[in-house]
């Protein structure tokens, strides 16, 4: 099936409103919102209402397009993805035709990034609907998998193929020569469990906050707040990196994009060293994990314990599954790695923690400093004031991350260090379809950004400004999520 719209796109004149909540000499800032048209779809102008939030920060909601897509029926492959092999798309196609429909068979390209060459896929679909017509892709999908066959409606508009929008986003610009605030992660009240970005930014009185990095979803459901990547919070190493991936370093009132990896390493008093596998996870077979008290969950079970003080002293030794107290951090090791403990972690000895947090792009230590804090980030979108799309290396290489649009969470900054945060807000049908990495990329770009980063995005995605949730989450609701962003106001 050829991909089309269907109807007519609808530019958009420009308007700007202005909510003044300051002086206007506060709204006078080195990075202002782009005068060119939205770089998306077929590139209207957009409408833009600008609030002055405080100093050095302005917030622009921003949209643009209209709607004129419509729905099909995308037939399941085996692997229950929905695109797949040319050999199985036809097999496919073979099945809905002697279910009595008229299948179209689909080629689709996904784009190159800059770690991962392109890759050709193949749909089956049935039919094409309006967008008012939703009812009648329903029936024709009901009739297939009475026919046995695994499919979903799908809206034209998440595809990732030519589209006229519309987009819904939220920008907050923060002008690094009149901003007086800083930035800072935030975890929550633990590692282990996922809060609301509001509450986190209530917690610490922020004047904004955005979602961080993505979480483990794939661990106990009461430790999936733990962060997919590093995680720096005031110069505490609370989860390891992903060796190579992106991440964005926050220091005061600067922020950096960069990748990075961790060495956590147990140091015996007899001098025997011991490498740590991770920091704040789940275990697995023979690995060595520290768990600080910002764990905020017992330790796992079938393994050993050693309890060190503030100073390094192992103060007890004990059965695993228990909790971190204040003022302690806990060796765990499982298998060949609790053998290591048994056999230099005595009680009463010292065992040093040592902990190094490399830049590779400098291939220099960061100083773990209280006014350092690191989240992880999904994957790079734009360096050097060019697009360099690494989802490979952050490991988002997938047709459904690449090409498909999502709600997504950007981070940019700009030439003078100014820092650009960004939802595009998705999964809306008629009302915004949110982005793919490539148009990501491209809106970064459009306001200015020379590096620009994606954070963790669908239902995830959420913006906080003043205490109030400024987009519109695709879950209908707030999620909780694993860390946050914040701009506080000291």
């Amino acid at each position: 099936m050829s991909r089309r719209t269907l109807a007519g796109g609808l530019a958009i004149a420009a308007t700007l409103t202005v909510i003044t909540t300051l002086p206007a000499s506060a709204g006078q800032l080195a990075v202002k919102f782009p005068s060119a048209n939205f770089p998306l779809g077929a590139q209207p102008a957009a409408t833009k209402t600008l609030t002055a939030v405080t100093q050095g920060i302005d917030l622009y909601d921003v949209k643009a397009g209209s709607s004129t897509d419509g729905y099909t029926v995308t037939v399941l492959m085996p692997s229950g993805r929905d695109y797949g092999a040319l050999e199985t798309a036809q097999a496919k196609v073979a099945e809905v035709e002697a279910a009595g429909e008229a299948p179209s068979l689909q080629k689709v390209i996904r784009p190159s990034v800059a770690d991962a060459p392109s890759q050709t896929v193949y749909m089956v679909r049935v039919g094409l609907w309006s967008f008012k017509d939703k009812a009648k892709a329903d029936e024709t999908a009901k009739t297939l998998k009475d026919a046995g066959l695994k499919v979903k409606v799908d809206y034209l508009g998440d595809d990732g193929l030519k589209t006229t929008g519309p987009w819904d986003a939220k920008v907050v610009m923060i002008d690094a020569g009149t901003f007086r605030g800083s930035y800072a992660a935030s975890l929550g009240t633990s590692v282990a469990k996922r809060e609301t970005v509001s509450s986190m930014a209530k917690a610490r009185n922020a004047v904004v906050g955005v979602n961080g990095g993505f979480f483990n979803i794939h661990t106990a459901k009461n430790l999936r707040g733990e962060p997919v990547g590093a995680s720096v919070v005031a110069g505490r190493l609370l989860s390891e990196a992903v060796p190579g991936r992106s991440a964005v370093v926050l220091q005061g009132r600067t922020a950096r994009i960069t990748e990075l990896k961790t060495d956590v390493t147990a140091i015996s008093q007899d001098g025997d060293k011991l490498v740590l596998n991770g920091v704040n996870r789940a275990a697995a077979t023979d690995e060595a994990v520290l768990y600080t008290e910002e764990y905020g969950a017992k330790t796992p079970t079938g393994g050993t314990d050693i309890v060190l003080d503030a100073n390094g002293k192992a103060v007890a030794v004990r059965t695993s599954g228990a909790a971190i107290a204040k003022g302690t951090r806990v060796l765990h090791g499982q298998g060949t790695s609790a053998e290591w403990l048994d056999e230099h972690a005595w009680e009463g000895w010292t065992v040093k923690i040592d902990t190094k947090v490399t830049d590779l792009r400098t291939r220099k230590a960061l100083k773990l400093t209280p006014d350092l804090n690191v989240i992880a980030g999904g994957v790079g979108l734009v360096r050097n004031g060019r697009v360099k799309i690494t989802a490979k290396r952050d490991g988002h290489d997938s047709v459904n991350m690449i090409l498909r649009r999502h709600p997504r969470t950007l981070l940019g900054v700009t030439r003078n260090g100014s820092l650009i945060l960004a939802t595009i807000d998705g999964r809306q049908p008629g009302v915004t379809i949110g982005a793919n990495f490539h148009e990501a990329a491209q809106f970064m770009r459009w306001l200015g950004a020379v590096q620009a980063i994606n954070l963790d995005g669908g239902g995830s995605s959420a913006m906080v400004v003043s205490n109030k949730l400024v987009n519109r989450p695709s879950d209908g609701v707030e999620r909780g999520v694993g860390d946050a962003l914040l701009v506080l106001p000291q």
